[in-house]
């Protein structure tokens, strides 16, 4: 096996020196700190800004963390305070709706659970936090596909895996059921993933109206939808209440 890339290793060195900085560091100061030749801290420095990594004050000459390398970071940082923003309305929604709550963002044309709130009673229940769940045939898929761009290019031109009888697998019929969705400002399925199971979610939105995420809860689907099999208006009301707060707290004020 090939040894360490020394560069690199140095390179990354400067990196987290500069991003558990207060402020920007100089060249000088960088060297010092990872005992580097000065030369070779302003050849790493300056190989880092080409490629946005870092970034020189040009009033100073002194370096901080590049918008390049923020932007990598994006949506493991928008996971991390997605769920730490969400943790507290997951648990009232819970409570309020008797029933279980998830909390997904999408990851690799999927839908990640970040958080999940069991249903507060003493039945036997599963961690779902980690798992993978199809965009097209969930609430919290559903939701997003609706709103987010990336989402809706990941099942255009796919071939829809049928869960049951009941999933969507047409591509003009999930068409309309998402301008559904983008109409009434919250997603459903009922029995599409699995028979029995129903699902409520809305759309989490973060700062500018992006949507970052999806909160809904599920259960059985005698106690999610009403007599009609439609999902019940009290249940739905709690789910987007939810969601917009945690849309508030993430800077989604609008919403």
């Amino acid at each position: 096996m090939p040894g360490p890339v020394q560069s690199i290793e140095r390179a990354a060195a400067i990196l987290r020196l500069l991003a558990g900085s207060s402020g920007r560091l100089g060249v000088g100061e960088i060297a010092q700190s990872l005992g580097l030749a000065r030369g070779t801290a302003h050849g790493i420095l300056r190989t880092l800004e080409r490629v946005g990594f870092v970034e020189q004050d040009k009033a100073s000459g002194k370096y901080q963390l590049g918008a390049a390398l923020l932007h990598l970071g994006t949506s493991y940082l928008d996971v991390n305070e997605l769920r730490s923003r969400a943790i507290n309305w997951a648990d009232a929604l819970a409570a309020r709706s008797g029933e279980a709550v998830r909390i997904g963002t999408l990851l690799d044309g999927q839908v990640l659970v970040v958080h999940h709130v069991f249903r507060p009673d003493d039945t036997l229940q599963a961690l779902d936090v980690g798992s993978l769940l199809p965009l097209h045939a969930t609430a919290l898929g559903k939701a997003l596909l609706a709103h987010d761009a990336n989402a809706a290019a990941c099942v255009r031109g796919v071939a829809l895996e049928a869960f049951t009888r009941r999933t969507v697998t047409d591509a003009r019929q999930l068409a309309r059921a998402l301008a559904q969705v983008r109409e009434r400002g919250w997603a459903a399925e009922i029995e599409e993933l699995s028979i029995g199971e129903a699902a409520i979610a809305a759309p989490i939105r973060g700062h500018g109206g992006l949507v970052v995420g999806a909160i809904g809860v599920s259960g059985a689907v005698e106690r999610i939808c009403d007599a009609q099999r439609v999902p019940a208006a009290k249940l739905v009301g709690f789910v987007r209440d939810a969601a917009r707060a945690v849309s508030r707290d993430l800077g989604g004020s609008r919403w």
